[in-house]
């Protein structure tokens, strides 16, 4: 087992998670309390990386970070370094390609929340950040927790960004997804077989968690 790769590839996880729930609690929000008619718009936009081949979203994404683009030159002379082949350029990547994982739970969740609430919760003079501080988010707990696993489980098993947009530096790029690659290649069935079951452990652990939770249950008697 290569521990370093799977030190890394939980530690991209956590942080891609992190910087998801970051953004798409608030997108969610905007989605469910807003009226604008460009919501759909965006809620578009945030879809694309389900549909759109992740080599496709890594190869602009290299083109884009890259050094031959004003906007990498930009980002290289604030930090010292081209993101693109780098940890922090896989964070970017990866939040851009799971942000689906994040954004559509959270607005099925905050969408389904009694509008009565709500609106009794405007009347008595809370905006959107109260509002969704205390109502959207404690009312659809279950929504955020399956949003955080999806993201975080999704970062761990995803391959073809990873690969476009960080190669395979050990230590800085390899995941656990580009070594299982490269036992593969070298047909080291028993290595693969072992970062497979690694993998696959993983995201069977936290489904169980997810679905044998005490809110999966109430939800369950509820339908």
């Amino acid at each position: 087992m290569d521990w370093q790769a799977l030190a890394l590839t939980m530690r991209l996880a956590a942080v891609t998670t992190a910087i998801l729930l970051a953004i798409a609690v608030p997108f969610a929000a905007w989605v469910a309390l807003s009226g604008s008619r460009f919501r759909g718009v965006a809620q578009a936009v945030t879809a694309l990386p389900l549909v759109l081949p992740p080599t496709v979203l890594g190869y602009y994404l290299l083109v884009l970070l890259g050094t031959r683009t004003t906007v990498g030159r930009a980002i290289a002379a604030v930090l010292g370094h081209p993101l693109a082949f780098s940890f922090a350029g896989l964070v970017v990547g990866s939040a851009i390609y799971s942000l689906p994982f994040a954004v559509q739970p959270l607005v099925a969740g905050f969408s389904a929340v009694d509008e009565a609430m709500v609106d009794a919760a405007r009347l008595l003079g809370a905006g959107p950040v109260r509002l969704t501080r205390t109502i959207l988010l404690p009312l659809a707990k279950r929504s955020v927790v399956t949003a955080a696993l999806l993201s975080f489980l999704h970062t761990v098993g995803e391959f073809g960004v990873v690969l476009m947009l960080g190669g395979d530096i050990p230590g800085a790029t390899r995941t656990l997804s580009i070594v299982l690659f490269d036992q593969v290649q070298d047909f080291n069935e028993q290595a693969a077989n072992r970062t497979s079951l690694v993998l696959l452990g993983l995201s069977l652990t936290a489904l169980l968690v997810l679905y044998a939770s005490p809110m999966a249950g109430k939800a369950a008697r509820r339908d």
